[in-house]
């Protein structure tokens, strides 16, 4: 059957809230659950529905993100080893415990953490503006393994912002710039981390099979264009964006946990 004007309009909104949403996320390290979970959501979607659907679009993500980025930059396998072996096991056992944790007294604290990173960047004017690889030693890597393990576990049991939390950590205790934290978080965050909890969650969680495939394609354009765009700019407009985003993110979790 021919698409009528309706649904070619509502899937046309779907595709403008999916490449918005993710543009924004490629380009400062996270935070596409900002705009797309609650679009989802105000469209219709009963909640945990959204949430299983956001998460494996989100993964498109991570696929229009890492297409760039790879071209883009060399990584350390070190560090690639690092986030994918302590951030997935996080990840697998937030998915699983999602319905245990009180959601709004974690929607509160990650809130306001989110909202102190933002300005802690903001007021660090050097923060993240070059790269200088630290060199770590053995208890400096495992500390810094296991503060990736509790963010996977972020990112399985929550819609919004764990991957600002992995930029933030990559930029002050790995030493990379903003630019090149993105990279890593959109390739390993966006890709490998997005695909378990997706994974997880919709094994448990009905999906919109309907609204799926605009969500897909949205994701994939607008990570491969923010990566783009951040790549040309710089680690100083990424790390604008990344204050601008983490605020707006810390905000929201606020409202979510105390809505008014």
């Amino acid at each position: 059957m021919p698409m009528s004007f309706e649904h070619f309009f509502f899937h046309l909104s779907l595709l403008f809230v999916a490449l918005s949403a993710n543009f924004f996320s490629a380009l400062a390290g996270g935070g596409a659950g900002l705009i797309q979970l609650p679009a989802l959501i105000l469209l219709g979607l009963p909640f945990h529905t959204a949430l299983a659907t956001h998460k494996i679009a989100s993964v498109a993500l991570g696929i229009g993100a890492s297409y760039r980025y790879l071209h883009a930059y060399p990584l350390n396998s070190r560090l690639v080893a690092l986030i994918i072996f302590c951030g997935l096991p996080g990840v697998f056992l937030g998915a699983h415990f999602v319905l245990l944790v009180p959601a709004q007294l974690l929607n509160l604290i990650l809130g306001v953490f989110t909202i102190l990173l933002g300005i802690y960047s903001s007021s660090n004017k050097d923060l993240g503006a070059i790269s200088s690889v630290r060199r770590l030693n053995l208890i400096e890597l495992a500390l810094g393994g296991i503060v990736l393990f509790f963010i996977g576990f972020l990112n399985g049991s929550i819609s919004s912002g764990s991957g600002l939390f992995v930029t933030i950590w990559l930029v002050f205790w790995f030493g990379l710039d903003y630019s090149l934290a993105v990279a890593y978080t959109l390739i390993f965050v966006g890709l490998a981390w997005n695909s378990l909890g997706a994974l997880v969650v919709g094994m448990d969680i009905n999906v919109s099979l309907i609204w799926l495939p605009t969500l897909l394609i949205g994701s994939l354009i607008g990570g491969y264009l923010g990566s783009h765009v951040a790549i040309l700019r710089g680690s100083q407009a990424v790390k604008k964006a990344f204050e601008i985003l983490a605020l707006g993110v810390g905000i929201s979790l606020l409202f979510k946990a105390y809505p008014f």
